[in-house]
């Protein structure tokens, strides 16, 4: 079939006609033509063919735009990809890609002109990272993909071209020991019972913040993971929101999580305490109480003295509004009579209604860096593990403990919704004393002849 082929069929009148089939670079099916004979047929279906392998049906025309044009007007609006990679895609693209490739055409941009960009970016300054090299690299093929299957390009210039080696890091997995040191520095209540879900079930941040009663079953004993909570930048987002609700996980399928009796009972007792519905959110963002305001009491301005000079030359009494507009003076007395003023005003609707809420105070969602910087962050100074622990850590601490204790790694693998076994297998052995037999097998058998 890759030389094309001929289909015969029967026209309305009865007579018998070809079509010529071949083919496309993408795999389609498509026909050339219909031909009385089958001879015709053949060749032409074999004509189309090769010229399809070849590239001969580019749209040269579409190649001569630009990269700019084609990337902004025609590539990132129409790319289905999901919106947190949209979102690191559009960054790449501005800052890397649009500089370098952005007044080119398409065209005239090959292989050798990547590696030549690719040489460029190390020796920018900050460094870029080996990972982050590669994910440069990535969006750029992922465009120049799309200008192949639509045959606005012949070939493929980034096929073929290397980045630097990116090392696998070492994952560091947090103890029993050092989790539970953590777990008493964190704020009691909500915050330490959502850490506690986290570690058991290894739930993905976006899948933890998004759980409700609804994903509960068999006594809260279960979870079936559905959906999740991505946040990204309001620019990408219709309604100016911080997220985004999808209705299936990283990996595009749900899964279902069992957990303790102990952590279903404090869950369990969570809901009813709070009076969570089952549509509600088990964990969301409270505002934190403002801090009482210090009554301001200005003395008696007679009793205070005045003012240095203005430039005008004129002196006023501390302790007054004059004295902190006109003066001005920005002592502690008149700073406290403005506020005191200004006060009294807003109390009168005199002045401007308070400002709104803010995007944080309006939405549910607790936000990783609200979360990072007011509950994780501090309960982690004051454990001091003497390790550096992301929250995200806590999702391989969860598929580390399994491993190490004797469960099945496929299980492992279904249960944190991994694509592949092999990004299981990078939590075998990762706790600190995973290696400890090896050690103690080779010191015996080294010092065996001390022992003689």
């Amino acid at each position: 079939m890759s030389n094309g082929w001929v289909e015969p069929f029967t026209t309305a009148s009865g007579d018998t006609r070809y079509r010529a089939r071949y083919l496309d670079r993408r795999g389609k099916q498509q026909t050339e033509n219909t031909y009385a004979k089958k001879r015709q047929a053949k060749r032409a279906a074999t004509a189309a063919a090769v010229k399809a392998r070849s590239g001969a049906n580019t749209d040269f025309a579409l190649g001569k735009q630009k990269f700019s044009t084609y990337v902004l007007e025609t590539w990132l609006p129409n790319h289905i990809i999901e919106i947190s990679t949209l979102q690191g895609y559009t960054g790449m693209i501005n800052k890397h890609l649009l500089p370098w490739f952005g007044e080119m055409r398409l065209i005239d941009i090959n292989a050798q002109t990547v590696r030549e960009w690719i040489t460029h970016l190390q020796t920018l300054q900050p460094k870029l990272s080996a990972k982050y090299l590669y994910n440069l690299k990535n969006c750029l093929s992922a465009i120049f993909s799309t200008a192949v299957n639509d045959e606005i390009l012949p070939a493929h210039p980034v096929h073929g071209v290397k980045t630097p080696t990116v090392a696998a890091k070492v994952v560091k997995v947090i103890t029993p020991e050092q989790f539970d040191v953590l777990y008493d520095e964190l704020p009691y209540g909500d915050m330490q019972l959502l850490v506690e879900t986290d570690i058991e079930t290894g739930l993905r941040w976006s899948e933890l913040i998004d759980l409700r009663p609804r994903d509960f079953s068999h006594g809260y004993t279960r979870i079936t993971v559905t959906h999740a909570a991505v946040e990204v930048s309001t620019k990408f987002t219709v309604d100016g929101s911080r997220f985004v609700l999808k209705e299936y996980p990283k990996d595009g399928e749900h899964r279902v999580v069992q957990i303790t009796q102990q952590l279903a009972a404090k869950l369990a007792h969570h809901v009813e305490v709070n009076q969570i519905g089952d549509d509600d959110l088990m964990f969301e963002y409270i505002e934190p109480p403002a801090r009482p305001k210090p009554v301001k009491v200005v003395p008696d301005p007679e009793t205070l003295g005045w003012t240095e000079p203005n430039a005008k030359g004129r002196i006023y009494q501390h302790g007054t509004k004059t004295a902190y507009t006109a003066a001005p003076c920005r002592c502690q007395f008149c700073r406290d009579a403005m506020s005191i003023y200004r006060a009294e005003r807003r109390a009168a609707g005199k002045d401007r209604a308070p400002k709104p809420p803010t995007r944080q105070q309006r939405e549910k969602h607790i936000t990783k860096d609200w979360f990072r910087n007011n509950v994780w962050k501090p309960a982690l100074r004051k454990a001091k593990l003497g390790i550096h622990v992301r929250v995200h850590d806590l999702r391989h601490a969860h598929a580390s403990w399994l491993l190490a204790g004797g469960t099945n790694i496929n299980v492992v693998k279904e249960r944190l919704g991994h694509g592949s076994i092999k990004t299981t297998e990078r939590y075998l052995h990762s706790l600190p004393d995973a290696q400890d037999e090896a050690v103690d097998a080779f010191a015996s058998i080294r010092n065996r002849s001390k022992r003689r």
